[in-house]
């Protein structure tokens, strides 16, 4: 997120861009004049070929330009490009850091905490962060904001904070977005949980599918052992396998 939701913040953010760039195209092109003018001056043949007085300038003006011109003409042409181009750079960089240093950090803060905040908005736990967020302001902030909200207090918005009143929970989360330019957008009543569908038994061992009807289990008869048929004994089930005596 690189601007803000709220539209006079948003315009304020957009001026303070536009400011910085119309700076930076200035110094750019006084630092490229300056470095052709210099090299102009650096080249006295060309200021000798033109006897006549250099426009928009006056005679001192001239005598002057002409005078450091004798000057660079005794030094090394390469050092004089070099020295002139170092200065051109100079001139660029020093007013476009200045400004870049007081700009660039709020900016990028200002882009990481509404991103965060975002996030944190689309949930309960989140928005519960940015209440507490406007609670840990210095108090007159905290004052103002409970001044905005009907029937509120200081005291009343942290206790309704610490017992998590929804209604207090989404006035500060409001507040805190709102002090970063973005909108407030509440959320939805929470999902209620359906019914929990009953498990179906499933059958022990010994124990044929086909005994589970309807998620019961009916009892199946015992079979009678191979021992109990030749003993003649009474099977499992109760019943008589053989004569008895």
């Amino acid at each position: 997120m690189w601007y803000a939701q709220n539209p006079a913040r948003r315009t304020h953010q957009l001026a303070g861009d536009a400011g910085v760039l119309l700076w930076t195209a200035l110094w750019a092109t006084a630092a490229v004049v300056t470095y052709r003018l210099a090299c102009l001056l650096a080249l006295p043949r060309a200021l000798q070929q033109h006897s006549a007085p250099l426009p928009l300038v006056g005679g001192r003006v001239d005598n002057a330009l002409r005078r450091i011109a004798a000057v660079v003409d005794a030094m090394d042409p390469v050092t004089v490009r070099t020295a002139v181009a170092v200065g051109a750079v100079a001139l660029f960089v020093v007013p476009v850091g200045l400004v870049l240093n007081a700009w660039l950090p709020r900016r990028l803060r200002w882009i990481r905490q509404a991103g965060a905040a975002r996030d944190l908005a689309a949930s309960d736990d989140g928005r519960e962060l940015l209440a507490l967020r406007t609670l840990l302001r210095p108090l007159h902030e905290v004052a103002l904001t409970a001044s905005e909200i009907p029937d509120a207090t200081p005291g009343s918005l942290a206790w309704g904070w610490r017992h998590g009143d929804p209604e207090t929970l989404d006035a500060l989360a409001e507040a805190e977005l709102e002090r970063l330019g973005l909108d407030f957008t509440p959320l939805g009543p929470p999902v209620q949980p359906g019914p929990v569908p009953a498990s179906v038994p499933v059958p022990g061992p010994g124990v044929p599918p086909e005994a589970v009807s309807d998620g019961l289990v009916r009892p199946v008869p015992a079979q009678a052992t191979e021992a109990d048929e030749a003993s003649g004994g009474v099977g499992v089930s109760g019943g008589v396998t053989g004569p008895v005596g």
